[in-house]
């Protein structure tokens, strides 16, 4: 089962996506992702040991977002790859089968081309401008979404992604997604995550239980 609420990391440096990281598992997230971005290899191993520990604790899983090799090093959850990143057939072949992998998009042939490569979800986005994502696709809104799922009819759950508050939720989930990814709105304000989880109904027994496979 594919998570609904995704916290993307978000910090100006290492350290603080670390502790954001541990203040959103603190605050209940059921779903991290690592993103670090123009760092070294090493440091980001180095983060992302510290990151499955934390995670490992709260039982929250984990995903690292391109380097699908840390991931595998890491027994992170799975790997996020973006549309620049590593194949995703590439990705399968040397992960684990119980880790998870996704991939952006954002366009429909993004999506037909993603479920090819057999992904475990698709990141689509961005919902509106953000400033966490250099050289931002074009703006997909509400109407962006249903359009595309409408199109697409798959099974493969979609993230919605990009500058979501938490007044977008309600009017989102009627285009079909299965859920959300967010950064901006919980490094704010990490108390959000509860109501993220209430408005996605994301509580389940199933989720709640989800226990980790090293």
């Amino acid at each position: 089962m594919i998570n609904k609420l995704h916290y993307i990391s978000q910090g100006e440096n290492t350290k603080a996506h670390i502790e954001n990281i541990q203040k959103a598992c603190q605050h209940g997230a059921e779903l991290v992702q690592l993103r670090l971005k123009n760092i070294s290899e090493k440091k980001v191993l180095k983060a992302a040991e510290e990151a499955r520990d934390i995670t490992s604790h709260y039982q929250t899983r984990l995903i690292i977002n391109d380097h699908y090799k840390i991931a595998k090093k890491v027994s992170a959850d799975g790997v996020h790859l973006g549309k620049t990143d590593t194949c995703p057939k590439i990705a399968r072949k040397e992960l684990k089968s119980w880790q998870i992998i996704g991939g952006t998009a954002n366009t429909l042939e993004d999506c037909k081309t993603l479920i090819e490569k057999q992904v475990n979800y698709i990141g689509l986005g961005p919902f509106r401008f953000t400033s966490t994502k250099d050289n931002l696709s074009p703006i997909l809104g509400n109407e962006g979404y249903q359009s595309i799922i409408e199109e697409l009819k798959t099974e493969t759950p979609v993230i919605a992604i990009g500058g979501i508050t938490i007044e977008d939720v309600t009017e989102l989930l009627t285009t079909g997604i299965h859920g959300i990814a967010i950064s901006g709105e919980i490094t704010k304000d990490f108390t959000k995550i509860k109501a993220f989880h209430t408005l996605l109904n994301t509580g389940s027994v199933m989720e709640q239980r989800y226990s980790f496979k090293k």
